[in-house]
């Protein structure tokens, strides 16, 4: 931040913009110009102060990761000792799904096979060439049907045709608006 930005933000602070004082108003292009100085200096320093956060938020991630990386394998290996018993006793005693202790349980839960995508496009060009088309879903490519549809006038009333000239059901018409950005 430069000095004329802390200028300007000890401006503000210093009471310039008081709540109990008129509310202030752009009346011509030098009081325009200095809303624009005081937004310059606000995002600069709201700039500064996220900049700060981040930097101070990967020192507490690389910190954290630091910290928790021999629990984690600490945690990884205990839990690996208590599978191990864990499946010894199941050998034994089939029925033994469940071990418990005043301290924790060891739970065991047994999955049946089941089928699971690994190549979703050989998955599809099999299911269209053995037309199993009740297992295809259909959707609308918005954004490309957008750009061929037209807005014209029929009746007096706008309605939305595609390329061929065709009214298409389901799309309704957003007025024209205007909107306002400040950029500094």
């Amino acid at each position: 931040m430069n000095p004329l930005q802390d200028f300007e933000l000890n401006e503000i602070s210093n009471g310039e913009m008081q709540q109990d004082r008129p509310q202030f108003e752009i009346t011509d292009m030098n009081s325009l110009n200095w809303v624009f100085r005081k937004i310059a200096a606000l995002k600069t320093k709201e700039k500064d102060i996220r900049a700060l956060a981040e930097t101070e938020r990967q020192r507490i991630a690389e910190w954290e990761a630091s910290e928790t990386s021999s629990i984690t394998d600490s945690l990884s290996f205990f839990e690996g000792l208590v599978s191990g018993f864990h499946a010894k006793q199941l050998d034994t005693d089939p029925k033994a799904k469940t071990l418990s202790t005043p301290y924790g349980k060891s739970k065991s839960r047994k999955s049946k096979e089941a089928p699971e995508k690994s190549d979703e496009g050989a998955i599809l060009q099999h299911v269209i060439e053995n037309g199993m088309d009740n297992y295809i879903k259909n959707s609308v490519k918005w954004a490309d049907l957008k750009k061929s549809l037209k807005i014209v006038e029929i009746s007096g009333e706008k309605v939305v045709v595609d390329e061929n000239g065709q009214l298409i059901p389901g799309i309704s018409i957003k007025p024209e608006s205007i909107s306002y950005s400040v950029e500094v």
